[in-house]
């Protein structure tokens, strides 16, 4: 209710596969965004909660019924101008957003994709972190962590600096803490690219009809010696720049295509393809976290990929026993000559 453009929507899927088809600008978009929404407790298109409430409106209410291993689950997202966002299961209240992650197991892929590729590195951080804290709590917590000790050092540095005082004891209990939390998520990043890479190479060859070769590299400061032993030589530049300049926050991942960087050398195609590689990789990974078939979400797949790729990873979904799938298209009879080839069942829902 009051969702986006949405005024009041009841939808009741099918196990299987499910298509949002209609005119741009329709809400085929937000009704994925929607189920999103009951994942995440957030959207995947726009994080600030105020601007998901329908225009005129003061609140939204988004609600889902699930079953997870032959139980009912209710999921109740809400928020009201002015307060803060409530998420509920089988009507109790979180008191940490973050215990809900990780319970709906959730994948989208969206054309809004792409910012992995061209944007900076804080959005190919937060696909690493996002992926692993679906399975891993403790990751997530130490996420949360490491991002408030970082802003409490910052704040410590400027201090310093307004103030024209120093003080290496009390930086170095900063120090101590960022190093300790910086370690542990340093070693959970290393580890999950050892496991991902290969899943999603995989998958690359799968939906690419191409030779060339991709890669996935992890780039980070840690890799050249300890967090702490980093942080004190970088002392003097932090001083003067008043920021962390090492740690974890820098960390990032390398996309290539023939050992050069995809962002310059990759076609529309083929970087779209490796888009697609990695998310599918993400469910298979989650996947085998979980025991369990993460949803799907494939928000507007034609874009810019031709129907024979699309049927291609369809087929991908129907061979590897998907869970349920969820597919937006302007083009109805598109949509249908490609869900149709598959053995599943399907719905159709014309916004």
């Amino acid at each position: 209710m009051n969702y986006k453009n949405f005024e009041a929507q009841t939808f009741e899927f099918d196990p299987n596969i499910n298509c949002f088809t209609g005119h741009n600008g329709v809400g085929k978009t937000n009704a994925l965004d929607a189920i999103y929404h009951l994942s995440f407790g957030k959207s995947y298109f726009n994080p600030i909660t105020s601007q998901n409430i329908k225009h005129g409106e003061e609140f939204f209410v988004v609600e889902g019924q699930y079953v997870k291993t032959e139980r009912p689950e209710k999921i109740i997202v809400s928020a009201k101008r002015g307060h803060k966002k409530i998420i509920k299961r089988n009507g109790k209240a979180y008191d940490r957003f973050s215990d809900h992650i990780g319970f709906l197991p959730l994948v989208i892929i969206s054309p809004a994709d792409r910012d992995l590729i061209i944007e900076g590195s804080d959005t190919r951080r937060k696909f690493i972190d996002g992926v692993i804290s679906q399975g891993d709590p403790k990751y997530l917590q130490d996420i949360l962590a490491y991002g408030k000790i970082l802003v409490q050092r910052n704040s410590l540095l400027k201090y310093f600096a307004v103030n024209q005082t120093w003080n290496n004891d009390t930086l170095a209990v900063y120090d101590a803490q960022l190093s300790e939390v910086g370690e542990r998520i340093h070693k959970n990043r290393t580890n999950f690219l050892k496991e991902f890479t290969p899943i999603f190479l995989e998958k690359y060859s799968a939906i690419s009809s191409g030779n060339e070769t991709v890669g996935l590299k992890y780039k980070s400061q840690l890799a050249e010696g300890r967090m702490e032993a980093l942080l004190q030589q970088s002392v003097t530049k932090d001083k003067i720049s008043q920021y962390t300049s090492v740690g974890i926050h820098k960390d990032d991942l390398v996309f290539t295509i023939d050992e050069h960087p995809i962002k310059k050398f990759g076609s529309q195609g083929q970087q779209k393809s490796f888009l697609i590689a990695l998310k599918l990789a993400q469910f298979e990974f989650i996947k085998n976290v979980h025991k369990v078939n993460p949803i799907l979400l494939l928000d507007d797949i034609f874009d810019k990929l031709d129907e024979e790729r699309v049927a291609h990873i369809i087929t991908l979904v129907d061979d590897e026993n998907f869970g349920q799938l969820f597919i937006s298209d302007t083009h109805a009879d598109r949509t249908e000559a490609v869900v149709k080839k598959v053995s599943q069942s399907y719905k159709f829902f014309k916004l």
